[in-house]
């Protein structure tokens, strides 16, 4: 069994849109100031990593008129915290490994829904740059959100310039 057996298949999404900043959401239930994430989702059993991206994407935001753009090579792990108690962390995992899907928005705002098939993840969202997102995101997935950045720093809108 290697190390990475102890963490769930996860993918995650960076939707740009066409300036060149991203999607960000606010999660429900989270108190601030780390409440801001992109959308990310567990893989069903057998499913395609990409599909399960478009699928969590659609899910978490409504957003389906998305052109893919890039994804990241290999997983991302991260750790959960001591005393987490997530139900992800009571099934025993020790984390979560993630890949990542960079996708362009080529749709209209309209067709963003959070209604999340009534278990809604997010209760408000934003456009914002990649740069800032791992600022906003709980502590512990952060590193993984610094890798997320760099990989795809090449799509990204520089703040102060869009």
């Amino acid at each position: 069994m290697s190390d990475l057996d102890q963490y769930r298949p996860n993918v995650g999404v960076v939707l740009f849109h066409p300036d060149g900043r991203v999607w960000l959401g606010r999660r429900a239930n989270t108190p601030e100031p780390y409440n801001w994430q992109f959308p990310q989702g567990g893989v069903d059993p057998g499913e395609d990593l990409e599909t399960a991206a478009r699928r969590e994407l659609a899910e978490e935001t409504g957003a389906a008129s998305v052109t893919f753009l890039g994804r990241t090579d290999g997983w991302i792990a991260y750790d959960f915290p001591p005393n987490h108690g997530g139900s992800k962390q009571a099934r025993g995992w020790r984390g979560q490994k993630q890949v990542w899907f960079a996708f362009r928005f080529d749709g209209d705002e309209a067709e963003f829904d959070l209604s999340g098939q009534g278990h809604p993840e997010f209760e408000t969202w934003r456009w914002a740059y990649l740069a800032e997102a791992a600022t906003l995101i709980v502590p512990f997935k952060r590193a993984a959100y610094d890798l997320v950045a760099s990989a795809f720093a090449p799509l990204a809108a520089k703040p102060g310039l869009t």
